[in-house]
């Protein structure tokens, strides 16, 4: 319970530290620049002059800067000059030269003030103190952050006006122009063991916040995206920095340091986060040092001193070294990139051959013993990651070696399998339109070489010149298709205007002809029929132009016979060059009925499909996939 009541204390002496950093300055309201006088004095006057020379006057200068206000508001930075005149040999009328010199100006602007003391303040009984002048000055040459150097006589005090960002605070929102910065407030939550700083509701800005965390003042002050710290890191010398990011030199920071009040409540956290590393050494002049480098989270009051590490039953003592305590000194501390801070330092002359440590002594702590880390562990630890490496590289390189023999024999046989299923895609017999375009012609053959890229076996028309020449057209057809059912040959016609065209004539004279067609269709189902066949023909192919004409018309025989039988569409394939219209002009029907029912493939946007087709082979469960029948 105690602890949670010191705790709650700390939270509210937090809010209250944070909203009195604003009344650093005292406010005063201003109208013009006036000049009081006690009642000692009167006729008190002032006005612009220049520098007179006055080399002794009996009075006690004091300048301190304040805050002049109108009616509360728009307050300036301005100072505030206090006189205590001690008048000499009765002199009752007078006057007193005021200067003060701007250094960032280069000028120095004087005033002249005059006044008359009143003779009851020159009795016995009237003290100095009666008598004194007040001087309001406020001038476009006084600016936060200036530093101004004020004159009376031989007397001169110098001052240095506080920055915008030390002024602003919560309290200053509204009453100082240049303080346009959130007001926070930092809470303890005692159930999550953090401190929650909160940015006041009512601070709405368009401009997004940023937050930094600094330990010391003149510390660094790191960006810090988390709205809460964890109370142990909490330290009297953290300090909180919060500002609108105008991307310019208006964004003024609010700053706070709200534990500094609070060092016997938080003192153990910076102990706790004390180290000291040790390092025994030899300097120039050959004697043994022990240097040593203290960190902490603040700079901290201290005295350190070297000690002898006892042996045996002894060992957790740790006697001191006579004659080598030193104190922690202020100037000595820099601050490392953890943004804690740092105390180098070193015991010079120590006996050789001792096991020697350092000691650690604060306000009400006391840590250690700090001693060197032993070489000889440091080689035996970097001798044993060595070894471990190497035996790692070592298995590492035969779990290589076994592997690369076993990914060998998978690729190879993958390879085998590969090799096999791209020889048993089967066979394509690739039929010309009967027309002799050389555009088509190109395009028929870039086909072929296609489909002998992806493992087919093919035959073109186009490229059996020869054996059409000694065989003839329909031989060669019935030699290209005798082995369609036991092989999975596929014959593809290439359909082109002249291509609908024939299927359309064809068509037309088999219907006149009836029983001349039927046989036909009997001849080309013979296996050997092809001179008979020819005989029979006679009267559908005549007038054709080219023996690839006399192939393609013989293929649609083979088709009217397949479709007699229902499957035409398994063994038959038609293609179509997009780049070449299919449909004559004067055609006015649909597809040839001789096409319909096949699956038709427009190439090149569906040369997948008609890969996929031709791989599954004509007895696939999805034939036509990737194309549509027609």
């Amino acid at each position: 319970m105690k602890a949670m009541f010191l705790w709650w204390s700390l939270a509210i002496l937090l809010l209250i530290q944070i909203v009195a950093s604003a009344l650093e300055l005292e406010m005063l309201d201003y109208k013009s620049e006036h000049f009081t006088c006690s009642k000692g004095i009167s006729n008190c006057t002032v006005k612009a002059g220049a520098v007179v020379l006055i080399p002794e006057c009996a009075v006690d200068l004091e300048v301190q800067p304040v805050l002049c206000c109108r009616q509360g508001t728009a307050c300036r930075p301005c100072l505030h000059i206090h006189l205590d005149i001690q008048p000499r040999n009765h002199q009752t009328a007078s006057y007193m030269n005021v200067c003060y010199n701007v250094p960032e100006l280069g000028m120095e602007i004087c005033k002249i003030l005059e006044f008359t003391v009143i003779p009851a303040a020159l009795d016995g009984q009237a003290t100095s103190k009666q008598a004194w002048l007040s001087l309001l000055l406020k001038d476009n040459a006084v600016s936060f952050n200036s530093q101004v150097t004020v004159y009376v006589c031989s007397h001169h005090s110098k001052v240095v006006l506080p920055s915008v960002d030390e002024v602003c605070s919560s309290a200053a929102q509204g009453v100082v122009e240049e303080c346009d910065i959130p007001s926070f407030s930092a809470l303890i939550d005692q159930e999550s063991h953090e401190v929650r700083l909160q940015v006041n509701k009512a601070d709405d800005s368009p401009y997004p916040l940023e937050m930094c965390l600094q330990h010391e003042v003149n510390g660094v002050c790191r960006t810090c995206k988390e709205s809460t710290v964890p109370l142990h890191s909490v330290t009297p010398c953290m300090c909180f920095q919060v500002w609108w990011n105008k991307g310019d030199e208006r964004s003024h920071r609010s700053i706070s340091c709200p534990f500094r009040n609070h060092t016997e409540l938080l003192q153990r956290n910076v102990w706790e986060n004390v180290s000291v590393s040790v390092v025994q050494g030899q300097m120039n002049s050959g004697g043994a040092m022990l240097s040593w480098n203290l960190t902490a989270p603040c700079r901290v009051e201290a005295e350190v001193w070297p000690c002898q590490k006892g042996a045996g039953l002894d060992m957790d003592r740790c006697t001191e070294l006579v004659a080598f305590r030193q104190r922690l000194s202020d100037d000595i501390w820099r601050e490392n990139s953890r943004g804690h801070w740092l105390m180098p330092g070193v015991f010079e002359d120590v006996v050789l051959g001792l096991d020697l440590c350092v000691m650690v002594k604060g306000k009400n702590s006391e840590l250690g013993p700090f001693c060197p880390i032993d070489s000889s562990w440091w080689h035996w630890r970097w001798s044993l990651l060595v070894l471990l490496s190497l035996m790692l590289a070592v298995l590492a390189a035969m779990c290589l070696y076994f592997l690369h023999g076993k990914l060998k024999r998978w690729a190879w046989e993958w390879y085998q399998k590969e090799c096999g299923r791209l020889a048993n895609r089967g066979h394509i017999v690739l039929l010309s339109p009967p027309d002799v375009d050389g555009s088509v012609s190109e395009l028929v053959c870039e086909l072929g070489s296609s489909l002998c890229a992806q493992g087919f076996s093919v035959s073109v028309d186009l490229w059996s010149r020869a054996e059409l020449c000694s065989l003839g057209p329909l031989p060669w057809l019935h030699s290209q298709l005798q082995h369609l059912d036991s092989q999975g040959i596929r014959a593809i016609l290439v359909l082109t205007q002249a291509a609908w065209e024939r299927a359309e004539d064809w068509v037309r004279q088999w219907d006149q002809q009836g029983q001349q067609g039927k046989d036909i269709v009997q001849g080309v189902e013979k296996e050997e029929g092809g001179e008979e066949m020819e005989g029979e023909d006679n009267g559908l192919l005549q007038g054709l132009s080219s023996p690839y004409a006399d192939v393609f018309s013989a293929a649609l025989s083979c088709i009217k016979a397949e479709h007699k039988l229902g499957c035409a569409g398994e063994r038959f394939l038609l293609v179509h060059f997009e780049a070449h219209s299919a449909k004559p002009p004067s055609s006015k029907r649909g597809l040839p009925e001789l096409f319909q029912g096949l699956p038709m493939f427009h190439l090149p946007s569906q040369s997948q499909g008609l890969l996929a087709e031709l791989a599954m082979g004509p007895t696939g469960p999805e034939a036509g996939i990737g194309g549509h029948r027609v």
